[in-house]
């Protein structure tokens, strides 16, 4: 086995699926606070606070899997080790993407219930007055 090669593809896998996962939860809940402020009605520090632990959950989840798939049987050359840190960076890709369209998923579910029950708020109000 050519342990040079296995550490140098270690050393090139971690970095970039990090660097992915870091990269992805940050323009997700940047872009993600609209959504948790208009979930919680303008209670910024609850909106704030929820949006911090959704990243934390995401990079917990994202760099833990990035771990759990970490190895690399043996490695026979430098063709192979690309092919290799191509397909393991490439899965890791999709299976982040996945998970970052399953994160806008949970905002736009958490709008749409906060929505409507604005929409009953506002419909139950108007009537009692009526009454």
């Amino acid at each position: 086995m050519n342990n040079t090669m296995q550490l140098t593809a270690y050393y090139i896998y971690l970095p970039v699926v990090i660097s992915l996962t870091l990269l992805v939860a940050h323009q997700l809940f940047k872009n993600g606070k609209i959504f948790m402020f208009d979930i919680f009605s303008g209670q910024h520090d609850i909106a704030i606070a929820t949006n911090s632990l959704f990243k934390i959950g995401f990079y917990l989840l994202n760099i833990g899997f990035a771990l759990t798939i970490i190895y690399f049987n043996e490695i026979t050359g430098r063709a192979d080790m690309i092919v290799r840190l191509s397909t393991k960076i490439g899965g890791f890709m999709i299976y982040l993407g996945a998970m970052m369209l399953l994160n806008l998923l949970l905002f736009m579910r958490g709008r749409k219930a906060a929505r409507r029950k604005e929409w009953e708020r506002k419909h139950f109000n108007n009537t009692e007055n009526i009454a």
